[in-house]
């Protein structure tokens, strides 16, 4: 029970609560039919697994960021066909194919991560966890973006809808769920964790799958949310401090 409550509070974080209102912001502001569809990859995919690292330097708590995660993912491997074949079933895609990305995705890198920690590894690598961390955020971001230069420099009747749905997800939202959560009382660090797995996707994950299947164009919510969650991430650190 210890572990299957905090796993499915992160299912319930992350796709019925943050991915409804991804979609459902989408569904009001947006006209283009590729950046619609780019938010429902967003909208489908797990959360980002930066919630645990993050949780530890905001003060989170830590059991319900790892399995609320942990949990999340391997909802995803249901939800996120679910959602794709739901709403875009329009689109011309191989359902199969998205089925066997998810698996490589999500599967293959909880497996190498066991056997990682089984065999001994941990201790060799944590030195570079966090470089390596950096430089793959790094490199998502510049193809993200690069690939939507002209559109991000350029198309400011484009961008605004979609940085608005970033902002309403992240800070509107983080907020909202904070404020309530407070209301009954949870403790800070869990509102922390809760907060974190409500407003943050793996849009690395989403920019991949909208560039396999679709266009740069449906990648760009996950470039644009990418660059406004680092300047959310740096709201919620001088937060923490205010509190």
């Amino acid at each position: 029970r210890s572990v299957l409550y905090p796993a499915m509070l992160g299912i319930v974080m992350s796709y019925i609560i943050l991915g409804n209102v991804i979609i459902g912001a989408a569904t009001l502001m947006i006209s283009d039919e590729m950046i619609w569809t780019g938010f429902v990859l967003l909208a489908a995919v797990p959360p980002a697994v930066a919630v645990i690292p993050f949780s530890g330097f905001l003060k989170g708590n830590g059991v319900l960021s790892l399995f609320g995660t942990v949990g999340a993912y391997l909802g995803g491997l249901a939800i996120m066909p679910l959602i794709a074949f739901t709403l875009l079933r329009s689109q011309s895609f191989d359902p199969f194919k998205l089925v066997m990305i998810t698996l490589e995705l999500i599967v293959l890198p909880l497996a190498v991560s066991r056997l990682l920690l089984r065999n001994g590894w941990k201790e060799r690598i944590a030195p570079y966890g966090g470089t390596v961390t950096n430089w793959s955020f790094f490199i998502v971001l510049y193809a993200l973006v690069g690939l939507n230069r002209d559109i991000i420099l350029g198309g400011t009747t484009t961008l605004l809808p979609v940085a608005s749905i970033a902002f309403i997800s992240m800070f509107i939202l983080g907020f909202l769920i904070d404020w309530i959560s407070g209301l009954f009382h949870i403790p800070r660090e869990t509102r922390t964790s809760l907060v974190l797995l409500g407003t943050l996707k793996n849009q690395g994950l989403a920019g991949g799958l909208a560039l396999t299947f679709f266009s740069p164009e449906a990648a760009l919510p996950a470039a644009v949310t990418t660059m406004i969650m680092i300047v959310y991430i740096i709201y919620l650190d001088f937060k923490k401090r205010w509190d």
